[in-house]
This record gives structure tokens, C-alpha cells and sequence, in this order.
């Protein structure tokens, strides 16, 4: 038995779970935050085996590409077995290390709160 050949792009997304719900899914595609093939989708748009989607997830850019239909929302592991993942690596974090004041030296200086001013700013 095979499964249905498309299925809606909101239902697809959320079964795969690169949103929660299939009504955050549903905003997101209308919000303009889904693309199927470098075109913003609709909701109702229909996705197939192959179609490349980028959704802009609060985790960053995915992008994923179909490689199976499925329209109930499955296990995590089968959900991961539906698509092929080309989402680039996260860039690495460069960490600041902001200057500490030495305990008990007061209160910093009109000159101090500068220096530190600008290197919050940059």
C-alpha cells in the first residue's frame, strides 16, 4: 500500500514537525515564512516527494527537501525518516567577555561609564 501523492503544505509541515501545530503551520505559510521551491506557499499548497521547503522556524532556517507524504502526525523518529535535511549549520557563537569591576570599588566614573558605553555599543 502507498500513500496519497501530495498533501496540503500546513498538514505536511506539521506532520513532520518543523512547527508544533498544524495551525502555527497554517500561519507561518501565510505569514510568508514558508517557501516550497523558492516560492512563498499557501496553506493549501500541495507538496510532493522532491519539493524543497525552507520554513523560518524559531530555531532559525530550515531547509528540508520531501522524500515521503504523510499527512498524520507520526513518531519523531518516522517524522525525521520524511525528509532530507540541507539546514546549513548553525554559525558559531562568538562570546563576549565583559570587564567586571572589582568588588568594592565603588561606583564607576563619568570616564568608566564611557569606556563601558562604547564597548556595548560598538
Amino acid at each position: 500500500m502507498t500513500g496519497p501523492a501530495t498533501a496540503r503544505a500546513d498538514v505536511w509541515i506539521s506532520s513532520v514537525r518543523l512547527y508544533k501545530t498544524r495551525s502555527i503551520a497554517s500561519n507561518e505559510c501565510k505569514a510568508g515564512h514558508v517557501r516550497i521551491n523558492g516560492v512563498k506557499a499557501k496553506p493549501a499548497q500541495p507538496v510532493k516527494v522532491g519539493d524543497r521547503i525552507e520554513a523560518l522556524t524559531e530555531g532559525g532556517l530550515r531547509i528540508v527537501v520531501v522524500t515521503k507524504i504523510i499527512v498524520k502526525r507520526v513518531g519523531a523518529a518516522i517524522a525525521v525518516e520524511c525528509y532530507d535535511d540541507h539546514t546549513p549549520p548553525p554559525p558559531k557563537e562568538e562570546v563576549a567577555i565583559m570587564p567586571r569591576r572589582d568588588r568594592g570599588a565603588g561606583r564607576p566614573t563619568k570616564r568608566d561609564r564611557r569606556a563601558l558605553d562604547r564597548l556595548r555599543r560598538r
